[in-house]
């Protein structure tokens, strides 16, 4: 016998045996030989596959069946015309997948230091460690720039589906048993409740998804010796796609090591390895030698754990310092689900964010729950399995263990982010149930019964769907009879009762009820939650003609760094990375909370709580931060989820000045109260607002004086509504505001004209209570602004050029004072002033400022991701861990005969 194979008989001898259970005819042992071909891990097949390949490629093809099938049932894109663009995934994540693909292609102007397009400037490398460094965003350059939808789509499905194929690959690593059932369990797992539910629509969790089996098998090769450099290298790996939920799986991965090393007693030791091709040494018999064998495993894993993130930090790090001084979210207090809501989540077409997504499928769910009966398994096995997914489940309603899945903070929007790990524990205790034959009649009905009690009391949950109870009966028939079937056929082929064929038939149909038990209830849900999510949350339309229209005019007027241009609105989020141009919006988990503050306190509205700034149509705010081209947009149709809208897009260029500018070192300081006005004149450098002296507010109106002709400004940030300016030469239109505190800011708008009489009348119609800030009006003079602008290009830079990540600006001879780049200061700026050595760069009123001492005639500031060093050197000590470990192993296998 090939060692291989003998090292996993002996697991599963001292699985089962120990256990004193009698051994019964087994589903494999019935199952035709093309099912059966191969069934021991590492054995030369029979058949043209082996289960090790056989189970990861069939679950990686259902899985994507089964994802495309759910996707056309509800009628979403790309198999249907409704946008599946929810929440964050059009707003945040297919923007800066289009913008990836263009980076990779040469085609932006900013590198993977620095973005120029986002936020006026923003560190790209931390938005690339937290949203695009997995291997499959890759993808995105096989795809033209308008069917980056497509595009991301195929990423989702390739994840999900490499991530039901890791599942399949490991639970065969568990125990050799028939690969069909390994496969749909690994299907299971990939199409899961938290996938259908939360990873789909956030594509980067996905790679957690993948990590988790992976990092399972890494904890395996830790536990028995071997593959000490593949180990490392698959954690980098997972850490480097999304650090996030790579952590939550490390977690995961730790218990499953935990019960592998407390249930499993054939551990080998690295002395007690051998090369492929020798026989590793028999079953331990000492309970001191198991201890020292189990303290082995658990150090090799640690090694493999830290060597792996350590290669993976010069990402990480980079993120890690990019949260530190990201717009600070509110804090969030964890408030666990009720527990009628936390067991209907285990049924089918079930969708929340308040609860966890636990649903695996009926099938898959009825055999993790005979487990703890299954008197064919061991029972430390049993106890094990059983003990680590009960003390998860609880971990997931518990204060303290809800902090440690998160790092320490509780996450907003969707508190059970880490649930994708007991869906894993589930399916591979249900694997252990069933790998070695159907269980037993009596723990069928244990399992069953349990399955009843949990759908019973979790009837009431506000979760349960109109098809909740009609896919779970179906199922759960579906899988009866295939366990019937199954059992018949191994009694049959025990007594080897006369005629082959229908003990061969019954467990093929056993199988094939299976699949399809698991497929429809998994398809029905896919549908129902998409249907649900659709109507229930926020969504953006399907990228088309107005996204097109918009790049073409982006493109068109680009005059890069001369000036910047702005696409304006466009329906979704980011537009910039969408369309093209430089403009201020910008949605991150990483925008700096200097971006954030900056321009919410000149004017700016934002969404997600201050780390989604938007544009702002505004003359003042155009000059301070050169946007010479703006693109306005006048949609031609209604916008809705099935279609692609249209618009009518056009562009306005006027004068302003350069990126660089010249501004006296004597600049007052803002106050506290300052409102929007008074800091874009500070920041301009001159007086351009007629502030009223007095606004009064009569019940829902407000008066003041402005000069005739003057535009009047409504700058009201907390405030939700519409305001209409009277008066004949006003124009009257009712202008909307969405301030909704404090996770909305609504931008500051123009409402319109002066009138000649000076007299400004504002009519409100508030949607809830009248928030308004101290000084909400300003009338801007253009004369003043004019003249601005002229004294700014006369002092300012003579010519400005910018490569991926810096500035070099020329100046007028004798300039003296501070040079202004029109950039947010974030953290990562470094400037010179002439030929002196470049140092952090200061701030003004915000933006990245040189002091100039009147001899310089040229600045140069260049941008480094903070970390990118420390980062390095973690990541060069790991890489030189690594080779001494390839050293050292391969040293011992020399020295063995």
């Amino acid at each position: 016998m090939p060692p291989a194979a003998e090292t996993v008989r002996d697991e599963v001898d001292g699985e089962e045996g120990d256990g004193g259970a009698r051994r019964r005819p087994g589903l494999r042992s019935v199952l035709p030989s093309f099912l059966r071909s191969g069934l021991r891990s590492g054995r030369s097949p029979r058949g043209p596959l082996a289960p090790a390949a056989a189970a990861p490629l069939a679950a990686s093809l259902l899985t994507a069946a089964l994802l495309c099938l759910a996707t056309a049932l509800s009628r979403t894109y790309p198999f249907g015309p409704v946008t599946r663009n929810i929440v964050d995934l059009g707003q945040q994540y297919l923007p800066f997948h289009a913008y990836w693909r263009a980076l990779l292609l040469g085609e932006t102007h900013g590198d993977a230091f620095l973005n120029w397009n986002s936020g006026f400037g923003s560190n790209f490398l931390g938005d690339i460690g937290t949203y695009l460094s997995s291997p499959f965003d890759l993808l995105v350059v096989l795809f033209p720039a308008d069917r980056i939808e497509l595009a991301l789509y195929v990423v989702t499905a390739a994840k999900i589906s490499a991530a039901g194929a890791a599942a399949a690959l490991l639970l065969l690593r568990l125990r050799p048993g028939p690969w069909p059932v390994a496969a749909v369990l690994g299907t299971a797992y990939a199409l899961s409740g938290w996938t259908l539910n939360y990873g789909a629509t956030v594509p980067m969790w996905l790679d957690g998804l993948v990590a988790f089996p992976l990092l399972c098998l890494v904890g395996e090769w830790a536990r028995t010796a071997r593959r000490p450099v593949l180990g490392p290298l698959v954690v980098a790996l997972a850490w480097i796609a999304n650090f996030y939920t790579a952590y939550m799986a490390t977690l995961g991965a730790a218990v499953f090591l935990a019960v592998r090393l407390l249930t499993a007693e054939e551990s080998t030791t690295a002395e007690e390895s051998t090369t492929a091709g020798q026989q590793t040494t028999g079953r331990q018999t000492t309970g001191q030698h198991i201890a020292r064998q189990r303290i082995a495993g658990a150090l090799r894993a640690a090694r493999s754990v830290l060597i792996g993130i350590g290669l993976a930090a010069p990402l990480v790090v980079v993120v890690f310092l990019g949260t530190k001084v990201a717009d600070p979210t509110p804090v969030t207090t964890f408030a666990p689900a009720a527990w009628t809501d936390l067991l209907a989540r285990f049924l089918p077409a079930t969708a929340s964010v308040a609860s966890p997504a636990l649903f695996i499928g009926t099938p898959a769910l009825a055999l993790a729950l005979t487990l703890p009966f299954n008197r064919a398994v061991a029972p430390r096995v049993r106890a094990g399995w059983t003990a680590a997914v009960v003390l998860v489940t609880l971990s997931l309603q518990w204060e303290p263990t809800h902090l440690l899945w998160h790092a320490g903070a509780s996450p907003n929007g969707i508190p059970y982010r880490q649930t994708f790990v007991l869906s894993g524990l589930l399916l591979i205790a249900a694997w252990l149930s069933v790998a070695q034959g159907v269980p037993r009649p009596a723990a069928l009905l244990a399992g069953g019964a349990l399955l009843g009690a949990l759908a019973w009391a979790a009837r009431g949950s506000v979760d349960i769907d109109g098809w909740t109870f009609p896919a779970f009966l179906a199922a759960a028939i579906l899988a009866l009879a295939a366990a019937l079937l199954a059992r018949e056929g191994a009694r049959r082929n025990a007594v080897r009762t006369a005629g082959r064929f229908l003990p061969a038939v019954l467990p093929v149909l056993a199988v094939i009820l299976f699949v399809v038990a698991q497929a429809g209830e998994t398809v029905v849900t896919g549908k129902r939650i998409e249907e649900q999510q659709r109507s229930a949350v926020s969504w953006s339309p399907r990228t088309g003609p107005w996204h097109a229209s918009a790049a073409r005019e982006a493109a068109r007027a680009d005059a890069w760094p001369r000036y910047r241009t702005d696409p304006g609105e466009v329906p979704g989020g980011n537009d910039v990375l969408l369309v093209g141009g430089q403009g201020a919006d910008y949605y991150s988990s990483l925008t700096a909370d200097v971006t954030s503050s900056t321009l919410a306190s000149l004017g700016f509205g934002y969404y997600a709580k201050g780390r989604h700034p938007v544009t702002l149509d505004n003359p003042v705010t155009d000059v301070l931060f050169s946007i010479g081209t703006r693109l306005r947009s006048e949609p031609t149709e209604p916008v809705r989820q099935d279609a692609r809208p249209r618009a009518e897009v056009t562009a306005t260029t006027t004068p302003v000045p350069p990126l660089v500018t010249v501004r006296p070192r004597e600049a007052r300081a803002p106050r506290p109260g300052d409102s929007a006005f008074v800091r874009q004149e500070l920041l301009l450098g001159a007086s351009v607002y007629e502030l009223p002296r007095e606004t009064r507010r009569t019940g829902r109106t407000l008066t003041a004086r402005c000069p005739a002709g003057s535009d009047v400004w409504f700058w009201a940030p907390e405030y939700k509504g519409s305001a209409t300016l009277e008066g004949a030469e006003a124009g009257g239109a009712a202008v909307d505001f969405e301030g909704k505190p404090p996770s909305v800011r609504a931008p500051m708008r123009a409402l319109g004209t002066v009138p000649a009489s000076g007299e400004v009348r504002i009519d409100l119609l508030p949607e809830a209570g009248i928030r308004l800030p101290r000084q909400p009006v300003g009338c801007l003079v253009r004369e003043r602004l004019d003249s601005a602008v002229r004294q700014l290009t006369a002092t300012g830079a003579t010519r400005v050029s910018a490569g991926g990540h810096g500035v070099t600006a020329e100046l007028p001879r004798g300039s003296t004072g501070v040079a202004v780049l029109a950039a947010p200061r974030i953290s990562g700026w470094r400037c010179a002033a002439g030929d002196a050595e470049a140092v952090p760069a200061r701030a003004y009123q915000g933006l990245v400022a040189v002091p100039l001492d009147g001899r310089a005639t040229t600045v140069s500031c260049t941008f480094r991701p903070p970390g990118l060093r420390l980062g390095g050197a973690v990541g060069a000590a790991a890489l030189l861990a690594l080779a001494a470990t390839v050293f050292l192993r391969r040293r011992s296998l020399r020295a063995r005969p």
